[in-house]
């Protein structure tokens, strides 16, 4: 039998510190439709589902995914992992490459490249590793985001990958960019501060094109031109980093 593999665009409405970020307009269109164009261009996933919660202010977000042709599902509001495991089990999907829906540049060459070593060489966490913070997808095997949902202490997991790589026993792939020049793991390419906006409209003015997907190479090459756009909002990162020590501690029950 077959397995099952999707694109999860992980994804509500709720920022605090740049309220309505991902519907947020960038060249005329909400910022989650350019996410969408791109991971829809992955071919080794059978589908793309963008998973919100069942909160009505993600009302919107099924919206924009029925307008855009993909599919939608909506879970817990708080507990990302039992989102993610509800959604795998309504689609009937065995691995899926989890997108947030604030990294715009996450590509569909690093979803390619998770899937596809799934499916040759299986595991059960896999990312691919060096890149700007934003880039990659993360690679879950079903059957161990159940594992790890049996043991897990915190009902809040917005960040969860400490989940997979302290849960011990569990098979963790951290994968080379199949390109070196994407390896470039100072930049950084998700949204969650005016400065983060700023960055992102500077490459959108510069690269894109109605109907049209730029690459990531086309990024990486606008930005080894011009460093003063990836610099941006290099400050971000530290306030970033501030925040991410705030948050729930990973820890399992004994």
């Amino acid at each position: 039998m077959n397995a099952t593999t999707a694109v999860f665009l992980s994804v509500r409405d709720k920022a605090t510190r740049l309220p309505g970020k991902v519907v947020h307009p960038i060249c005329g269109r909400p910022a989650i439709e350019h996410l969408i164009d791109r991971v829809k261009q992955a071919h080794e996933p059978d589908m793309v589902v963008l998973t919100t919660s069942t909160h009505r202010g993600d009302d919107g977000l099924e919206a924009i995914a029925k307008k855009n042709g993909i599919r939608c599902f909506r879970g817990s509001e708080d507990d990302k992992l039992v989102r993610y495991r509800d959604a795998a089990f309504a689609h009937s999907v065995d691995f899926f490459a989890v997108v947030d829906g604030d990294d715009l540049f996450a590509d569909s060459v690093f979803i390619d490249q998770i899937v596809g070593t799934w499916k040759k060489e299986r595991g059960d966490y896999i990312i691919v590793d060096g890149l700007p913070l934003g880039a990659t997808a993360f690679g879950v095997d079903r059957q161990a985001l159940i594992k790890v949902i049996d043991r897990k202490a915190e009902d809040n997991t917005e960040v969860w990958g400490g989940y997979f790589t302290n849960f011990g026993g569990l098979q963790c792939r951290f994968l080379s960019p199949e390109n070196s020049n994407f390896a470039r793991p100072e930049w950084r390419m998700t949204l969650d501060y005016p400065e983060d906006l700023a960055f992102f409209c500077a490459v959108f003015d510069a690269l894109y094109r109605p109907g049209q997907v730029f690459s990531f190479d086309e990024i990486v090459r606008f930005l080894n031109e011009h460093p003063e756009v990836a610099a941006l909002n290099r400050d971000s990162q530290k306030k970033y980093e501030e925040n991410l020590a705030k948050a729930a501690p990973v820890r399992f029950d004994s």
